[in-house]
């Protein structure tokens, strides 16, 4: 640490000496980090709640669709898509799937955002994705958002018909929390928090330890070193001399 003119203190960090220093903790940053790696663990598996995801696929059939459909029909199609979206998620449909499904303890807009469609590139159809912590009610809810739709968007859009693609499927596996992601998040939020207390504390560590922090940190020679180990055992002999002269 120097002072400049203004009477700053700089702080100068030896990166090698830092790595140093991190290699010589490394046995307590794997600790950490599979302390880490087990709470991540822990969480996804058994604290936070799993979600699942059902999805159904729809095709919308307009009326001057003939046997043909032409690329400019496709691209008209595609575009008017993100219309048939919002008519998905809206509040006419979703209020009506709540009162089909009994669903009383949901508001519209705590339903909608269960849900999420997403249109296939180049193409009339839209897949309508629910996500739930149970995966029977998001087959359920996903079935009834698709019949409901349907019919919103054939009378609202004058549209021939909407057939179905996919039925909704009941999800077996879970799509969140992923037990892989939280884990590999843990080690490394662990080895990032304790990586940096290292070096925390060893910035802030100002005590002098060695002949060459004597003459870096207050310029001053050094005449002589005592390994302490010698000094102990010098101690040791007296003590053991002192004892050795009692018997006499």
């Amino acid at each position: 640490m120097e002072k400049n003119g203004n009477n700053k203190e700089i702080i100068e960090i030896d990166l090698l000496e830092v790595l140093m220093v991190l290699l010589g903790k490394l046995w307590l940053i794997i600790c950490l980090a599979i302390v880490g790696g087990a709470i991540g663990y822990a969480l996804s598996t058994y604290v936070v709640p799993a979600t699942y995801k059902s999805t159904t696929k729809i095709y919308i059939l307009n009326k001057q669709d003939n046997n043909t459909v032409t690329y400019s029909d496709v691209q008209l199609g595609t575009q008017l898509t993100k219309d048939y979206a919002e008519m998905i998620q809206s509040r006419t449909v979703l209020e009506e799937v709540i009162e089909e499904l009994e669903l009383s303890d949901l508001t519209y807009e705590t339903l909608g955002k269960k849900i999420k469609v997403e249109t296939m590139t180049d193409t009339r159809i839209l897949a309508i994705t629910v996500t739930d912590t149970d995966p029977s009610v998001a087959k359920k809810i996903a079935n009834a958002v698709r019949e409901s739709a349907s019919v919103h968007i054939q009378n609202v859009m004058d549209i021939e018909a909407v057939n179905v693609v996919d039925m909704a499927n009941y999800p077996e596996k879970k799509a969140a929390p992923s037990v892989v992601k939280w884990t590999a998040a843990g080690v490394v939020i662990a080895v990032f928090l304790t990586m940096a207390l290292i070096l925390l504390s060893f910035v802030l560590d100002d005590t002098i330890k060695t002949s060459e922090d004597v003459e870096k940190y207050l310029g001053l020679s050094t005449l002589a070193i005592i390994p302490l180990e010698a000094g102990t055992k010098q101690k040791k002999k007296k003590r053991k001399s002192k004892k050795a002269k009692g018997y006499y």
